[in-house]
């Protein structure tokens, strides 16, 4: 399973990015797809994650309300679109796959395969 991710940049505090992944090859053996973020000298944080099944989208307290996830199973890609950056949001943003339990759905150890990462800064 490879994930393909595209999307990151530059913008302004208050702009907007959206994130895509990929994933290349059948989604058998994954039943959800997260969203994590790691900042220089900061461990990986989560950020959001859905099941391909859809039902809840689970999100990080520091971005509920700005960011959303959608999908496309036929394309089997996942979006994360994010709104009213902040400075705080920049960071490598990598999506994974897996097959995560709803109590670890937000832990990184759950998910087995990971996109190489897109850096996403907020500057003016």
């Amino acid at each position: 399973v490879q994930l393909v991710e595209s999307g990151g940049g530059l913008v302004q505090p208050g702009g907007s990015l959206r994130l895509s992944c990929t994933i290349s090859e059948d989604t058998v053996g994954t039943n959800a797809m997260g969203w994590f973020r790691q900042a220089p000298g900061k461990e990986r944080e989560f950020v959001a994650a859905r099941r391909w099944s859809g039902g809840t989208t689970y999100y990080a307290d520091s971005v509920k309300g700005r960011f959303s996830v959608s999908s496309d199973k036929a394309a089997s890609t996942m979006y994360l679109q994010m709104n009213f950056l902040k400075s705080e949001d920049t960071a490598v943003y990598y999506c994974a796959a897996g097959r995560p339990i709803i109590s670890t759905i937000r832990t990184a150890q759950a998910y087995n395969n990971w996109g190489q990462g897109t850096q996403v800064t907020v500057s003016s």
